[in-house]
């Protein structure tokens, strides 16, 4: 084993080689050869010299799966390898990319329950982005577990710092030691053509010769260092980009400063600011020092830039918290989950506090929380009458109390299912008020009155949405008040509420009424359909006439429970008319899918009004057993606020919520459209009219660069990817169109197709790139996605980038152009182009989707996909 040489600021990790083989030294840009980014200190760091030496620990999947394997780092302290034994054959296990965090094995739920068999500060939990599950480990030492804890955790805060340029260079490396199959540092013909495969591209063998040969200037018919990075340069030359660059460029290798600012101003729009962000950008991107001195940027910076959230599609002024947040919160859209309990399915799956831990980090604001009667007086959350498991309800409380507020400050709301008896209601109350603690908001807000509702600047509180008891006072006020009008009501409306839903709604079935010290009973059945109040005495005072029938299935409600529900108590919804006339701002209806939507086709603006007026949460319907979901933007529209997703099931409609909710700080609230937050507002989601502007999307999808493979067990299985764009708002907005496959080439292929979307209300468009492998037998598979609203695309940028977060590599980047239609008309008839609706009359948006050139894969003048 021998060290790499030393370059201030990047050292590489002790590696093995012969004397051919050593990998070139840290630093510089790809150019510099196989370079690995890496702080000074890495090398000598006894935590990963030891993980790279091996360590046998248990492997701990359930309370019975628990087996011993090899865990060791690579020599690229890139990746951790495992097998079943020492000597025995290793496969990969993780990137260092993939992982997230590590925790401490106090904090891992399955740890916990075999704490009998295994010391938990020998425990420890990896993990992983995305939906990926995590990897439980147990060392046989604390000092074992402490190692491995601490390393991992300097290589994640390592792979967080890198910047683009180092990310690149670390994706040069990988791919080589993945193409040099008998590890001796060179890479033979053979291994380059096998190596094509597992980057996702067929290649004619007589280019890829060429272009191999090409790179070995050393005439030896291998690869090495140097020579492997311009074949892969070679195979990703990026001709769109390329030809950009030297529009502005006087000499074609470099950008002055002057060059880089008319850039800005005539591509991107800076106009006054181009000066100064030139320099800016210059500063943070140019690779090399001597480029940065002389303030000129190169061929790399130049790309580095493009593919940095200074040059992302989504405007970074809606990144961070950029709405007005002191609106009270019916004016908000609030990022919501469903059975947050649950990972998988609704009848068998495994509840678990992590679905809690999940939601929370995609920053969700109101979880839901089914709680029933468990043994020895603890109540336990699961779903009700399946066979989904169980779990204590405070080990919830507990969790919440530690990451409500990890992703953001902004208040959480505890959406309560209460289905316990009398006694355990009492132990609900005791946890929430002994466990949150001063989380837990359990008063009016100073000078708020309970007709108003508080903004989400309550920051770092949990609010109780459930049902509250109402005092008999109250009650009579509002009899007295119903008999007055009893008679003219009768004669104008002899059924003041048709509009019941009938359906079962677990959220809302039932209603309270009074406060902890008043005196209380309990409302009859009938009454409780109509206003949905329960008035109680304790349970031992009432009269059990009230407990005939069908009353047996009503639950009675503790005071000291009720008393927690401050500003969100949930009732009945029966009509649009009895809600507007006997409920309070601070009252909450709960709707399924299928009534919410029914609502919307029936009465539309009643419906807007209604969330202009007070909360509203939509669940999904019973039916979805699999734990799928419904698409939220039909409710958005409305103005439902809490649209409640299965966020553990992965899908277009969580990639929609997901992207909705990026913006405005990841805070979980976003402010609604004005016309949705008026009372009197005439807006009509199934049919918006004037005033609302229309506008026109020009997208142009031209290239893409490195997809991953769709089936990675098949090594010879390339991608035929296609995009599809997809716009979703309003029904008249809502469409969707498709570029034409590319055939065998996923690490540049080359689309070039433009298409035109009418947006009648902008305000309410989300835009969705969806990449998908064609097949003709089945169905296309999906690669990767990226969403975003309208209201959060660059509208004065000419170029912008992103990635598709959905993809398994970092360095898939797209690039998009806004441009004006009429100024651009020419150049878009020479183009392919599909008309959604009508031509443009509109200043627009024309994104083009740049990420390699495709021509490079075949001999210079062949065509790739289905017109070839």
């Amino acid at each position: 084993m021998k060290e790499a040489s030393h370059v201030p600021g990047h050292v590489k990790l002790l590696d093995t080689g012969t004397e051919k083989g050593t990998l070139a030294p840290a630093g510089g840009a790809v150019g510099d050869g196989i370079s690995d980014s890496r702080p000074s200190g890495l090398t000598t760091d006894q935590d990963l010299l030891l993980m790279q030496e091996g360590t046998t620990m248990r492997k701990v999947r359930t309370k019975t799966w628990k087996k011993l394997r090899f865990f060791r780092l690579q020599n690229d302290g890139m990746t951790v390898w495992h097998a079943r034994q020492a000597d025995g054959i290793a496969k990969p296990t993780f990137s260092i990319s993939d992982v997230e965090t590590i925790r401490k094995g106090h904090d891992s739920e399955l740890l916990r329950y075999l704490v009998d068999e295994f010391p938990l500060e020998q425990g420890f939990t990896i993990v992983f982005h995305g939906r990926r599950p995590n990897l439980d480990l147990v060392a046989n030492s604390v000092e074992e577990a402490q190692i491995w804890m601490r390393g991992l955790q300097l290589l994640v805060d390592l792979v967080a710092s890198m910047n683009y340029q180092e990310q690149l260079d670390q994706w040069v490396r990988e791919w080589f030691q993945r193409g040099d199959r008998n590890q001796d540092g060179r890479m033979s013909f053979q291994e380059a053509r096998r190596l094509l495969l597992l980057m996702n591209v067929e290649m004619d063998q007589e280019y890829a010769l060429s272009l191999f040969q090409e790179a070995d200037v050393s005439h030896s018919d291998t690869l090495e260092g140097e020579e492997f990075v311009q074949f892969y340069k070679a195979l990703i030359k990026r001709t769109e980009i390329e030809q950009l660059f030297e529009h502005f460029s006087s000499d074609g290798q470099k950008l002055t400063l002057l060059e880089f600012v008319d850039f800005l101003r005539e591509e991107q729009k800076e106009k006054d600011h181009a000066p100064d962000l030139a320099l800016k950008f210059i500063a943070r991107y140019e690779p090399s020092e001597s480029g940065r001195l002389l303030h000129v940027l190169s061929k790399d910076g130049f790309l580095s830039y493009l593919c940095s959230k200074d040059g992302n599609i989504f405007n970074q002024k809606c990144l961070p918290v950029y709405q007005d947040m002191t609106k009270p919160l019916n004016h908000y859209y609030i990022n919501s989950s469903h059975n947050t309990y649950l990972l998988r399915d609704q009848l068998c799956g495994q509840s678990s506090v992590e679905g809690y831990i999940r939601a929370l980090k995609r920053g969700c604001r109101c979880v839901e929380v089914d709680v029933w009667d468990g043994p020895g007086g603890e109540p336990i959350v699961y779903h009700g009458h399946t066979l989904t498991s169980r779990i204590l309800f405070k080990d919830v409380v507990s969790t919440l109390a530690q990451y409500a507020f990890q992703s953001t400050d902004y208040p959480l709301i505890l959406s309560l299912e209460n289905h316990c008896t009398w006694e355990q209601q009492r132990t609900l109350a005791q946890h929430l008020t002994e466990i949150l603690g001063e989380q837990l908001l359990s008063t009016t807000i100073d000078g708020l009155l309970m007709d108003t509702l508080p903004s989400p600047e309550l920051r770092g509180k949990i609010l109780v949405k459930g049902r509250k008891l109402r005092t008999i006072e109250e009650v009579e006020v509002e009899e007295e008040e119903e008999e007055l009008d009893k008679d003219d009501r009768s004669e104008l409306d002899p059924d003041p509420y048709p509009v019941l839903d009938t359906e079962v709604q677990p959220e809302s079935q039932e209603l309270a009424s009074g406060n902890k010290d008043s005196k209380v009973l309990t409302c009859p059945m009938a009454c409780l359909l109509i206003c949905g109040q329960i008035l109680v005495h304790d349970p031992s005072s009432i009269p059990v006439s009230l407990f005939l029938s069908n009353q047996d299935c009503t639950t009675i409600l503790c005071p000291d429970l009720s008393a927690l529900v401050v500003y969100l108590r949930t009732v009945p919804f029966c009509s649009f008319t009895h809600s507007k006339e006997n409920y309070h701002i601070c009252d909450i209806s709960s709707f399924s899918e299928s009534k919410a939507k029914s609502l919307i086709k029936e009465a539309g603006n009643e419906f807007v009004q209604h969330n202009a007026r007070q909360l509203c949460r939509v669940y999904p319907s019973r039916l979805r057993t699999d734990s799928s979901n419904f698409h939220p933007q039909e409710l958005w529209n409305a103005g439902c606020q809490m649209v409640a997703m299965n966020m553990q099931t992965a899908g277009s409609a969580m990639d929609i919520c997901d992207g909705f909710f990026r913006q405005n700080g990841g805070s979980g609230y976003v402010l609604k459209p004005d016309f949705l937050c008026d009372i009197q507002s005439t807006f009509n989601p199934e049919k918006p009219a004037s005033p609302y502007k229309a506008k026109t999307l020009l997208v142009q999808v031209i290239s893409g660069q490195r997809l991953p493979k769709v089936d990675d067990t098949k090594e010879r299985s390339v991608v035929d990817p296609l995009v599809k764009v997809e716009l979703f708002g309003v029904p008249e907005d809502t469409r969707q169109q498709e570029t034409d496959y590319v055939d065998n080439n996923g690490i540049n292929p080359y689309w070039g197709q433009t298409f035109c979307f009418r947006v009648h209300v902008p305000e309410l468009a989300i835009l969705r790139f969806v990449v998908k492998d064609y097949n003709w037998k089945s169905r296309n598979s999906f690669i990767g996605q990226y969403t975003l609203p309208w209201t959060c695309v660059k509208q004065e940028m000419a170029l912008a980038s992103t990635q598709l977060p959905s993809l398994c590599t970092s360095a898939c980047g797209k690039t998009w152009r806004w441009m004006n239609p009429e100024k651009h008309r020419e150049g878009l008839e020479a183009e392919k182009s599909t008309e959604a609706l009508s031509p443009p009359t509109y200043k627009s948006l024309k994104i083009q989707s740049q990420r390699k050139d495709q021509s490079r894969i075949k001999a210079p003048g062949q065509r790739l996909g289905k017109d070839a």
